[in-house]
């Protein structure tokens, strides 16, 4: 890939982020998603046959969503290559959200600050999955730094890996992978079989990213005043497996160590209570700069992952 093209989507993300006139291709992928599984599920069905359902659903949604942004591409670049080199910038930025999760954080903290508790829940429902009608301010600052810390993968690290690697087609693969999991990757009644695939490539897609990522946090952390690196590793490598997700803990927990802080507990999703394991100490109280530092930490990893990408791409081509 050529060492602008990471660099440029980055930069338009960061700048102008997903413009609200333009209809995003995660929004078609989710229609997708919905239009099959509608087609394909069959509640009065065996399990083996969601399974099998489930998998198709998962197969066709990858092949197009990588046929379908190859083919613009190669449109693109046919017309002029130049357009061509454009629209492959262009689709890798909607693959990346440091813009949105960054406004994110920053909205939430801002309504804390003015101790709006009911539009600072409402934000907060917005980004977590969570029910957050009863959260207090402690509780709502924990679930913005959860999915802030989360989401460096999701959102930021994963995408860019795999965009590193095969350009737009593939990070457009990984987004309707990592929307798969989202829209049917639930341990329930209806989804156990019918999400199964779809929960464990998402799984598998994000296995190295998210080590990685964990990695790099906390070795930025080691450059950072105010971030502990000695403590992220060491809650790194102590409860990166703590959290129910095989991935999201390591991320997670580079975090909490960097900043001394203690996440996870007791959730409740739709009433229910659902206890999750704790990661890191708790050194430092969960206040409202946490949100802060942990935005500013996620959008140096995001600058320096690029960097690295870059630089790397430099070396090797």
């Amino acid at each position: 890939m050529n060492s602008i093209t990471l660099l440029a989507a980055y930069l338009i993300d960061l700048i102008i982020g997903d413009p609200p006139n333009i209809p995003h291709p995660v929004i078609i992928i989710g229609k997708m998603i919905s239009h099959l599984e509608k087609k394909l599920y069959k509640k009065e069905k065996s399990a083996v046959h969601k399974l099998i359902s489930g998998a198709f659903l998962v197969l066709i949604i990858i092949a197009i969503t990588f046929l379908f942004t190859w083919f613009v591409i190669y449109l693109g670049t046919r017309i002029n290559p130049i357009l061509g080199f454009i629209v492959n910038i262009w689709l890798i930025s909607t693959t990346i959200a440091v813009k949105g999760l960054y406004k994110a954080g920053a909205r939430i903290q801002t309504l804390l600050k003015m101790q709006n508790i009911s539009c600072a829940r409402k934000e907060v429902s917005f980004i977590v999955g969570r029910d957050t009608d009863n959260l207090d301010e402690t509780q709502l600052i924990r679930a913005t730094v959860e999915t802030t810390a989360e989401n460096i993968v999701d959102a930021i690290t994963s995408p860019l890996f795999f965009a590193f690697i095969g350009g737009a087609p593939l990070a457009m693969v990984y987004r309707a992978v990592n929307t798969l999991d989202s829209m049917l990757g639930y341990r329930n009644e209806k989804y156990l079989y019918f999400g199964k695939t779809a929960a464990r490539i998402d799984d598998a897609f994000n296995y190295l990213p998210a080590r990685l990522t964990g990695i790099f946090i906390s070795l930025t952390a080691f450059l950072l005043p105010g971030y502990s690196g000695r403590n992220s590793l060491k809650i790194l490598l102590r409860d990166a497996r703590n959290h129910p997700s095989p991935n999201s803990g390591f991320s997670e927990s580079a975090v909490s160590g960097a900043l001394g802080v203690r996440l996870g507990g007791l959730n409740y999703y739709h009433g229910l209570p659902s206890h999750r394991p704790l990661i890191g100490d708790n050194l430092n109280p969960l206040a409202l700069d946490t949100i802060s530092k942990t935005n500013k930490l996620m959008l140096i990893i995001s600058a320096l992952w690029v960097g690295a990408f870059t630089l790397l791409n430099r070396i090797l081509f």
